[in-house]
């Protein structure tokens, strides 16, 4: 193991650790490719994350507690692949992270598991406020447009723009990874939508909304409270809608929209819910 990379680790340890101490692994989080859900992030969005990722810890299945931390990210880079485009014509680039952990007993096997490519899928909880149209620029995060994701205009295929990245809180290892960004929560303006949206628009924010809803619901109280959320959220309508989310971003003390994202970019085609596999 080289020094710089001991150096770099060391800075996050109470002690200076050896080389023979410490396993090290690499993680793709996240790239800019238009995923199944028709949203991508910016080039802009993955710069920012690379450097709110450091020192991140890693988790298993987004439970929040101290006994499940399992690794921590220790430095970070966004890779161009000029061999590759993206469905938006962009060349291909990808957040890498490099992670530790300290060899222990305990954490053998789950080491054995990430050698043996059993552990591998991995996805991440982060907070965009800005989520652009790619057809027209409007910020879907405060208002609506007649455009849908998904669908062609111009020849181009109309997708969200993932930007503004304001936090980032851990990377998870997961069992089945969900698509995307079937884990992303919006932020609608204070009445609804400030624009008059077609009822297509609606029925699709509605279900947006109520995804949200079980997401966040999950941050608050785990996968009971997402379920009983699921539950209510069925018989509301948008405006219902919008104030139970808020009341859960109000607990959770947060005012953006939650990402919890993976993908795997190997098969990206297929992609915040697909896999992102480590290196």
């Amino acid at each position: 193991m080289e020094k710089e990379i001991l150096e770099k680790i060391n800075k996050f340890t109470r002690r200076a650790f050896t080389a023979d101490e410490l396993y090290v692994f690499s993680v793709i989080l996240c790239d800019n490719e238009v995923d199944r859900d028709s949203e991508r992030f910016s080039d802009n969005a993955l710069e920012t994350l690379r450097n709110l990722f450091v020192g991140k810890t890693g988790i298993s299945d987004h439970n929040p507690s101290t006994s499940n931390q399992t690794a921590r990210i220790f430095d970070t880079e966004v890779v161009t692949d000029s061999t590759k485009t993206t469905k938006n014509g962009d060349p291909y680039k990808y957040l890498r992270a490099q992670a530790y952990m300290i060899r222990t007993e305990e954490n053998r096997s789950l080491i054995a598991e990430i050698e043996g490519g059993i552990k591998k899928e991995v996805s991440i909880s982060c907070t965009a406020a800005k989520r652009s149209c790619s057809v027209c620029g409007a910020d879907k995060s405060e208002t609506s447009c007649s455009h849908i994701k998904g669908r062609k205009y111009g020849g181009k295929l109309c997708h969200t723009v993932l930007d503004d990245i304001t936090d980032a809180y851990e990377w998870s290892f997961v069992a089945v990874p969900a698509q995307v960004n079937a884990g992303v929560t919006k932020r609608y303006a204070s009445d609804g939508f400030s624009a008059q949206p077609v009822a297509e628009d609606i029925i699709a924010a509605e279900e947006e909304l109520r995804r949200d809803v079980r997401r966040l619901a999950y941050f608050v109280g785990g996968i009971q409270a997402s379920e009983a959320a699921a539950v209510s959220a069925e018989c509301m309508n948008a405006q219902q809608l919008i104030a139970l989310k808020k009341s859960y971003e109000k607990q959770l003390g947060k005012g953006g929209a939650e990402l919890q994202l993976s993908d795997n970019p190997a098969s990206h085609s297929d992609s915040c819910d697909s896999a992102y596999s480590m290196n």
